[in-house]
């Protein structure tokens, strides 16, 4: 990296940026920029590729569209901007607001996403859409139709990339970068945590990023972030099954107070399907070191342990903590939420508080000097939403590996699917195939964790198989 490139660049201030951004911002009604928009600005301004740790809400989609759009050619027609997202929802969302930005400077934005027809997908494409905006798997169905090129593409996004690595997305990530032009790119990641995961997409896709550090209050960069849902006590094995519903962990621990809390916990989540195995002094020796021999391969997703039994036992890649209640001794907490956000990576340790336990959580968050972020539970309507979409990416990518053959061969049921949907008694079938499927994925290991070797990002990267073939980005001039 040279001596401009590693350069800690000053906050942009709104009076000093291009006319056209000032613009933008006062079309959209802000009344300033944003800390995130303020860091991240300048350094897509001079195309230096980043990772910036960001919450829902902190003004991060204006913090990458606005110094794209100044740098758009419009008299082109060619992609110039991918910005790859994890649901329907949020590409409409970023879509939506990128059109706003822009004006009528003549940059046109499509947005792409699965469950809906191509064809006006299409249609945007040939009308020669600037940005992209889409989730990976139907952004790789285009790839590979032919029906849209990267080849002038200048900027990549990924925004929240942690929820796309819990979708399941990271194999149409890689084959999509099959597609990306063999030169330098201005890549910046968005992520509300970095766990190791994301850690090794970056290295993939990012050419030597920089990270940025901001505001507590904002956006920032820390090893682990502490949230709590309040919950009542009776309610919580409902909600920790929402929770991991719309997480996804790449792999958890969940620590109880009790044995008994123990043993009911890991019951509730095999019968919901999930890889669960409990930990507590009561357990056989020879039941102990299976799970523990289990850990040890990585092959175990959830475990479930009060703070004794999980005493000594180490998982380097853990990417959520979560508390089914919170500790009797205050000290607990941090050994536990400790857990994760290890070496280099962040991780995320969730708390449920019935009662006064929030109030006990309270006082653990006033003596370690611990920002905790109280969140809304989960609904119903969320679990369905979330699980939907990501069965659709499972669906699709399971559609694009079946040969001609077995294409033409599933055409035989194509009346037979028609029907079910439309027989309001007969849908309950194709709801228990969707379900069978779906509850068949929860037993696989993760998709980040099947898809990244624990191995060096760059042996993964020549490792993978099927996938993207390692670009050589070259290193990027300096701007003049």
């Amino acid at each position: 990296m040279t001596d401009n490139e590693s350069k800690e660049l000053a906050p942009a201030q709104l009076e000093d940026l291009p006319e056209d951004i000032r613009n933008a911002v006062v079309r959209a009604g802000w009344k300033g920029l944003m800390p995130v928009q303020e860091r991240a600005i300048p350094y897509m301004l001079e195309r230096r590729d980043l990772m910036v740790q960001s919450r829902t809400g902190s003004g991060k989609t204006g913090a990458f569209v606005l110094p794209i759009l100044h740098q758009i050619d419009s008299t082109s027609k060619s992609c110039q901007a991918l910005i790859l997202v994890p649901t329907r929802e949020l590409a409409l969302q970023v879509s939506t607001e990128a059109t706003k930005l822009s004006g009528d400077s003549g940059v046109r934005v499509v947005a792409v996403y699965g469950g809906v027809a191509y064809g006006p997908q299409i249609d945007g494409f040939k009308a020669g859409a600037h940005i992209v905006v889409g989730t990976p798997g139907r952004v790789l169905d285009h790839l590979l139709k032919g029906a849209l090129s990267l080849n002038g593409l200048d900027f990549l996004i990924f925004d929240e990339a942690d929820r796309m690595l819990s979708m399941g997305f990271y194999p149409d990530m890689k084959k999509v970068q099959r597609y990306l032009p063999d030169r330098a790119l201005c890549s910046t990641m968005f992520s509300a945590t970095f766990p190791p995961s994301v850690v090794r997409l970056a290295h993939d896709f990012l050419y030597e990023p920089e990270t940025l550090s901001l505001s507590a209050d904002h956006v920032h960069v820390t090893d682990t972030t502490h949230v709590y849902h309040v919950v009542g006590a009776m309610d919580k094995d409902r909600a920790l099954v929402r929770v991991i519903e719309i997480e996804n962990p790449d792999s958890a621990i969940i620590f109880c107070n009790r044995k008994d809390e123990v043993h009911y916990v890991a019951t509730v989540l095999k019968r919901f399907g999930y890889d669960a195995e409990e930990l507590s002094a009561d357990l056989s020796q020879n039941a102990r070191e299976r799970v523990l021999g289990r850990l040890r391969a990585g092959s175990l997703r959830f475990l479930v342990a009060t703070d004794v039994a999980a005493r000594g036992i180490d998982i380097p890649e853990l990417s959520h903590v979560i508390q089914y209640s919170p500790p009797e001794d205050p000290e607990a907490y941090i050994h536990r939420a400790g857990r994760t956000g290890r070496a280099g990576a962040t991780g995320e340790a969730i708390t449920f508080a019935a009662g006064l336990e929030k109030a006990e959580l309270g006082k653990i968050a006033r003596r370690f000097k611990i920002d905790m972020e109280e969140r809304e539970l989960p609904t119903d309507e969320d679990v369905e939403r979330v699980v939907s979409e990501r069965l659709t990416a499972l669906l699709e990518a399971k559609r694009r590996d079946r040969d001609k053959l077995r294409v033409e061969r599933m055409q035989r049921f194509m009346r037979l699917a028609k029907e079910l949907a439309e027989n309001d008694d007969e849908r309950e079938l194709l709801a228990m195939l969707l379900d069978d499927m779906y509850q068949d994925s929860l037993h696989a290991p993760p998709a980040g964790a099947v898809a990244v070797p624990e191995e060096s990002p760059a042996k993964s990267q020549s490792g993978d198989k099927g996938g993207a073939k390692p670009r050589k980005r070259r290193k990027r001039p300096p701007r003049n």
